[in-house]
């Protein structure tokens, strides 16, 4: 393991086969270590089974693990995605709320396969496969529309077929961000925006935002990720300094679904630590 001073590195935001990565948990764990990282946060989209697998892999090749899930919300009428960490698995009020957007899930991704379809020769059981159909998303759509030979990969799936501007996009339903931080403050853990300045969002979020989230318990934003738009940061970089809030990095790794890789961007080790002193259950 790494050294326990400033040059342990972490990786806080990848996605396994237990939403829409391509790798399981074990398989991050292992080239987490070979990397030579501390540690990594597993933060699937709206689901924590990946939780046990990935807890025992980090432990089996002698790497921290932090407990997270990346949560589908929405403020001021857009898109944010918000990284909880240290959730305790019992918190009843926030997984019912996550039940539902998973309800949710399912019929925008069936409506959403019914609509392409119409034009291309794929079914749900081809989108859903050995998976579990609560965490099905435009990416398995893209992956089977791969697979189906129509498209070379995920991205070019995306661009083409599955935009927002597309007649097969189907909106998606999405928790209130200030109340979900509030929700993951309750269930003991720590709330951090996500990708603010993705170059795929309609807008970067605002400093406004940015204190709106805070008043609600926000304790960092995710500014070193590799598809946040240089251009659109400085003005976050200077909110979140005022607020007092904390700066986190890394990768949003998918395995095969992205070209981003693991352990390209991390956090530091006494960021990490001041996470897991916010944290009111153990992790």
């Amino acid at each position: 393991m790494a050294d326990s001073g400033a040059t342990r590195a972490y990786d806080l935001h990848t996605h396994s086969v237990h939403s829409d990565g391509t790798t399981r948990p074990e398989e991050i764990a292992r080239e987490a270590a070979d990397l030579g990282l501390a540690g990594f946060a597993l933060t699937d989209h709206d689901t924590i089974s990946g939780w046990g697998e990935a807890r025992e892999a980090a432990a089996a090749h002698g790497i921290e693990f932090i407990p997270g899930m990346e949560l589908t919300t929405q403020h001021a009428g857009y898109s944010r995605h918000l990284l909880g960490y240290g959730m305790d698995p019992a918190a009843a009020e926030l997984f019912a709320a996550l039940e539902h957007v998973r309800s949710a899930r399912i019929e925008r991704a069936r409506e959403m396969v019914r609509r392409v379809s119409l034009d291309y020769a794929i079914r749900w059981e081809d989108v859903v496969g050995d998976g579990d159909a609560r965490t099905v998303g435009r990416p398995h759509v893209a992956d089977a529309l791969v697979a189906g030979g129509y498209f070379p990969d995920r991205s070019t799936a995306f661009e083409v077929a599955l935009h927002p501007g597309s007649p097969y996009y189907l909106g998606t339903y999405a928790l209130d961000t200030s109340d979900t931080i509030r929700m993951v403050r309750r269930a003991g853990g720590v709330a951090v925006l996500a990708h603010p300045a993705a170059i795929r969002q309609r807008s970067a979020a605002t400093p406004k935002d940015i204190a709106e989230l805070a008043s609600a318990g926000l304790w960092g934003v995710e500014l070193d990720h590799p598809e946040n738009r240089e251009d659109w940061l400085p003005p976050l970089v200077a909110a979140v300094a005022e607020l007092g809030l904390e700066t986190t990095g890394a990768s949003d790794y998918h395995g095969a679904g992205k070209a981003n890789r693991l352990g390209q961007r991390t956090t530091p080790g006494p960021v990490v630590d001041r996470l897991r002193a916010g944290l009111t259950v153990s992790s």
